[in-house]
């Protein structure tokens, strides 16, 4: 009993005490708007020469104070008045009507601050969440209008208060038919605002209808009440008298009216002010990253992002000028959205298109971020959505043409965007895109079955070293993505059988060493014909190669079948003859040099790898299917060839053929390794691999060395002229094959020690 009679006094005492004042101001400040309409005949003055946005401000000061006062979540009076009497409605079609002049303006401020300032949750209540939603519709509807600032920051708010709380998005899903008819004709006024002001609504779980206090305060508010009510008549008699001018909307075509709140900041990253535009843009970045089901698809099916995202992209594509340098297009400075404020006249650096450039890399960095924060079914409608009506509609034709301007323009746009995309989603449609969704081996008569695939591989190797370059880069920069469809499409594939290996069945005397010295299925280079020029002196022999092998221990036996790393290395290493070497002539260079580069790639390769969950050893041979016939697959042909070709090549183009290779070749995939790094592996009939192709170059060298006079002081000079550390001077005689040289002899030092660390890393518990 005392509990309840100290509730009843502690109520009583909020009713009566702090309450009736701050109701009677606040109905005050109502009144003073309400008698504007009421008694004011000229219609045309602006709102700034009335008292209304400062009745509207102090009403806001009192809506604040009252929830200051009380417990959090307890609804005040003040706040039951506004809901009961529907004045967001009202204001609402004071605001679309414009009356007096600057009264939108004034509308969205005060819907902005309300919901802004006021902690408890307003927008569940049907009295605050119809009149928001039809105040979302005035905005964006006319683009570089003066309330456009006031617009972005109410449809901001909002966005922010479904982030908080995502599920009030359903409020804001309306049903196409009922938002439709609620918009009535082109000038009709709201009727349930003229004809209801008085009457009651059911809130979501909350009633609007304040307790009645008993005694005098009761007929108090009674009269109260009824004045409001008398008001309210007068009211809308006044407000049937206005007329709501219909602005054009702005020309982005809304479908329905489904989704109203991303439609408006659609409309409005239209706005020629940036900061407007940007606003509008992290408004969406809100929107997208909500997880209810039921807004991600009324975003992607309903709105039109999709063709915003995407028109707007294939738009800025198409504006870049042809004549961009592509070395500007790889080395313009990172681009974040938003952020692309560009002053040409500020710029040092300024070249021809880099503000269109600028632009188109700003705008595809925003839809990389969105599609990367958005909900997964919207994210996934969103990517398809540029793969189909950006990368196939625009990108492709271009990668596909014929002018060489046109296709390293192409090439080097897709070499960047491929570095800058970072979205999982975006970056595996962006891969289908580029190499298609085939998993199973390729074979040569199925070369070209998805064109753009073929195309660029075929650019590769394509006349112009400027396209071949920048084409490598490209599948270079792809193969550091961390997406498992990028390697198994372009090599793993092909080797799944392990059909480039001929099965020889152990046989007891077929160990690891045999009683002449030989390494059981070796190949033994002194026995090869093109390497009958090579000095003893040159190699190491088999016996030092086995003497200086680590012992067989419990943890690392040698029956694991794996070839000891030593001897891989030395294959590598000495493959290159004394007489075409330079490096021991430079201090720096050494094989060593490589190690630690070797050692941070691959650790970051084993990184991106990791979940893919490769095995640890190589299919075994039994199980795999050796009659099948072995195709390297286009990708490594392309490289393979191109690696045949080193000493015929330009410098520039054999430092990124080979940059490649080393790339490929620090996956920690088993049938990568062997087919790439293990020059034992018992190749079958007709098959190259990596070390194979170089076996082949090397003999072709050690052939033309021979014509060469005064071959190695000249090899000297171009390495310090490549180094920097001679001056240029006259030209040299065979210069392309004296560089192919330099990078043949870089490039085995290279897998060498790409070869100790994988084994190493293999071999560390």
């Amino acid at each position: 009993v005392i509990s309840r009679l100290s509730a009843l006094l502690r109520l009583v005492r909020k009713r009566l005490a702090p309450s009736l004042p701050l109701q009677e101001d606040f109905v005050y400040h109502w009144k003073a708007i309400t008698h504007y309409y009421i008694e004011t005949s000229d219609d045309k003055a602006p709102v700034t020469d009335t008292n209304i946005p400062s009745h509207l401000e102090q009403m806001l000061v009192i809506l604040v104070q009252e929830e200051n006062e009380r417990e959090f979540g307890e609804t005040g009076p003040c706040m039951e008045y506004l809901l009961h009497h529907k004045i967001l409605e009202t204001l609402y079609t004071l605001g679309k009507a414009d009356c007096p002049p600057g009264m939108k303006q004034q509308v969205l401020v005060f819907y902005t601050k309300l919901l802004g300032k006021i902690r408890q949750p307003l927008l569940p209540h049907i009295n605050v969440h119809r009149p928001v939603q039809k105040l979302i519709r005035l905005c964006g509807e006319v683009l570089a209008t003066p309330t456009e600032n006031e617009e972005i920051q109410f449809l901001c708010i909002v966005c922010a208060k479904l982030k908080q709380d995502p599920y009030l998005v359903n409020f804001f899903l309306e049903n196409k038919f009922k938002s439709l008819a609620s918009q009535g004709g082109p000038n009709a006024i709201s009727e349930d605002v003229l004809k209801g002001q008085d009457s009651l609504s059911t809130d979501t779980g909350q009633s609007c209808q304040p307790e009645e206090p008993s005694g005098a305060s009761g007929t108090e508010h009674t009269d109260l009440e009824d004045e409001t009510s008398r008001q309210m008549g007068d009211l809308s008699t006044s407000l049937e008298n206005l007329s709501v001018t219909e602005l054009p909307e702005a020309t982005v075509v809304r479908p329905n009216q489904d989704y109203n709140l991303v439609n408006s900041l659609l409309n409005l990253t239209r706005s020629p002010d940036g900061r407007i535009a940007v606003k509008a843009c992290e408004g969406l970045m809100l929107l997208v990253s909500l997880p209810e089901p039921a807004a991600a698809k009324c975003l992607t099916q309903s709105t039109c992002l999709c063709e915003l995202l995407t028109d707007r992209l294939a738009s800025l594509y198409k504006a870049l000028p042809q004549s961009v340098d592509p070395l500007d297009i790889e080395t313009v400075e990172a681009i974040n959205w938003g952020l692309d404020s560009y002053s040409h006249k500020e710029d040092a650096s300024a070249f021809p298109g880099k503000r269109a450039l600028i632009s188109f890399l700003s705008w595809f960095d925003y839809c990389d971020q969105l599609i990367k924060e958005a909900q997964k079914t919207a994210a996934v409608a969103l990517a398809k959505a540029v793969h189909e009506r950006f990368f196939i509609g625009v990108m492709e034709p271009q990668l596909m043409q014929t002018s060489e301007m046109g296709i390293l323009t192409s090439t080097a746009l897709l070499h960047r965007i491929v570095r800058q995309v970072t979205s999982d989603i975006l970056l595996q449609e962006m891969v289908f895109f580029i190499l298609g969704e085939q998993r199973e081996p390729e074979t040569l008569a199925e070369i070209s079955r998805h064109p753009l695939r073929h195309r660029l591989i075929e650019h590769c190797d394509h006349i112009s070293d400027e396209i071949s370059i920048m084409t490598l880069r490209m599948f270079e920069h792809l193969l550091q993505k961390p997406n498992e469809h990028i390697l198994y499409n372009l090599v793993l594939r092909n080797l799944e059988e392990r059909n480039y290996t001929e099965y020889k069945p152990v046989c007891p005397e077929d160990k690891d060493v045999v009683e002449n010295g030989l390494i059981a299925g070796a190949v033994d280079l002194e026995e090869d014909p093109l390497f009958t020029d090579i000095s003893p002196d040159n190699t190491l022999s088999n016996q030092e190669w086995l003497s200086s092998s680590p012992p067989a221990t419990p943890d690392h036996p040698k029956t694991d079948g794996k070839t000891e790393v030593h001897k891989i290395v030395n294959s590598f290493l000495c493959l290159v003859p004394d007489e075409a070497k330079s490096s021991y002539h430079v201090e720096g260079t050494g094989y060593d040099t490589y190690l630690r580069d070797a050692h941070r790639q691959f650790r970051d390769y084993c990184a991106i790898c990791l979940r893919w969950e490769w095995p640890g050893s190589p299919k075994a041979l039994e199980r795999c299917n050796l009659e099948a016939a072995f195709f390297e697959g286009h990708f490594l042909k392309v490289l393979f060839d191109r690696m045949g070709r080193i000493l015929d090549q330009p410098y520039d183009v054999n430092l990124q053929v080979t940059s490649v290779l080393s790339r490929l070749s620090l996956f920690p995939h088993p049938h990568i390794h062997e087919y790439l790094l293990d020059p034992y592996v018992n190749l079958a009939s007709g098959c190259r691999s990596l070390f194979s192709v170089i076996v082949r170059v090397v003999g072709d060298l050690m052939v033309r060395i021979q014509r060469i006079q005064d071959f190695t002081p000249k090899l000297l000079l171009v390495r310090k002229r490549l180094l920097g550390l001679e001056p240029e001077g006259p030209v040299i005689d065979h210069i392309t094959l004296l560089e192919g040289v330099i990078v043949l002899e870089e490039f085995c030092k290279e897998l060498a020690a790409i070869a100790f660390v994988k084994y190493h890393a293999a071999s560390t518990p």
